[in-house]
């Protein structure tokens, strides 16, 4: 098959990763695949092909007919079988140009979060509305996601399948990491948005250094309140013991030189850096958000209620203070298990084929 995945931007995100992870494995299977970005940036993604970009700016993506013609004209010069949004204003791209511009490939919409969370008045239900009622499949990151759309927009329940996000695991000794032993190390991967709750995260943690001071927090991502929580950290007299990463590509390495990843979202579908530490072997503790108890259970990791911050640092404090061995390695098997990514890609393509079904083989 020949399938496009539009992507919102050339950065370190979970979705942008995740897509260039999935089409590498997708040309694996005997695929062809390229790869769009709507918003330039300066990630060097996992994609061994060229990234073009269709604007350059997100103000004008109500209307940007030029991104959407130059959209348009790589689907003319690729012909693709399968057109896949991955997030945000990739549906508004896809819907757009096929409806100005007349191509005929179907549209598969990659639902990765809570949908709820993000639809605020009645033209943001309106229009979203629309641009699902224009697609031809959603596939949705988890169970979670799944019953959200359907509440939200019910006409989505018979064209909305579940894959889950996978991990492409990559040798930490290769860029082995090391972190004081002489502290506690605890991180957290994710984009700087509110969704990723860093403010909370901060609270958190200032109250695990007000019981013991030798922890230290490192922040690994990037985003539009980056700056906003370097503020904060001063505020709260963290400096000295929080450290903020950008430009990470893989970060694997310092997951699994870390003792906890801990991840207190305000929203989630399923996110691949709690699978990435379960991967590694490193333990976890996360908010109920989401799909994440779809992957986080006593069995897996510590899972607490949203915004229940005293309970999340007791089961901070309990982890660092006696890991739970077994616990760890069943979550590690389950990981291997069911995802990864090299047979999740097996998974889209049963989606894609059921959209765009091919001719026989000899025809």
């Amino acid at each position: 098959m020949r399938i496009l995945q539009i992507i919102q931007q050339k950065q370190y995100r979970g979705a942008e990763i995740f897509a260039c992870q999935l089409s590498s494995h997708l040309m694996n299977l005997g695929n062809e695949v390229e790869i769009v970005s709507i918003y330039d940036g300066d990630a060097l993604l996992p994609f061994k092909n060229e990234i073009p970009t269709l604007s350059n700016q997100d103000s004008n993506r109500y209307l940007d007919l030029q991104g959407w013609k130059k959209l348009a004209d790589i689907i003319e010069g690729f012909k693709p079988d399968i057109i896949q949004a991955n997030a945000a204003d990739t549906l508004k791209y896809a819907v757009f140009s096929k409806l100005i511009y007349r191509w005929k490939a179907p549209i598969v919409y990659r639902n990765a979060s809570t949908t709820s969370y993000y639809i605020k008045n009645h033209f943001s239900k309106f229009i979203n509305s629309f641009l699902l009622f224009n697609v031809d499949r959603v596939i949705s990151v988890s169970h979670a996601s799944k019953r959200d759309l359907n509440k939200v927009f019910p006409f989505t329940k018979n064209k909305t399948v579940v894959v889950p996000i996978g991990i492409d695991p990559i040798k930490t000794a290769e860029t082995a990491i090391a972190f004081s032993p002489r502290r506690s190390n605890i991180i957290h991967v994710g984009s700087f948005t509110r969704e990723k709750n860093h403010k909370g995260l901060l609270s958190i943690f200032k109250k695990l250094t007000t019981l013991n001071q030798n922890y230290f927090l490192h922040l690994i991502g990037e985003g539009p309140l980056r700056n906003v929580m370097e503020e904060e950290v001063h505020q709260l007299d963290l400096i000295d013991s929080v450290k903020f990463y950008e430009g990470v590509r893989n970060p694997l390495p310092y997951i699994s030189a870390a003792d906890i990843l801990v991840l207190p979202s305000n929203i989630e579908g399923l996110p691949a850096v709690l699978l990435e530490a379960m991967f590694c072997k490193t333990p976890v503790v996360a908010y109920n958000v989401g799909g994440i108890s779809e992957i986080v259970s006593s069995q897996t990791g510590s899972l607490i209620e949203k915004d229940d911050e005293d309970n999340f640092v007791n089961a901070v404090l309990k982890t660092l203070g006696n890991p739970d061995f077994e616990q760890i390695e069943t979550a590690h098997k389950m990981v291997i298990k069911d995802y990864m990514n090299k047979e999740i890609a097996k998974k889209f393509v049963e989606v894609y084929e059921a959209v765009a079904p091919q001719p026989p083989k000899g025809e």
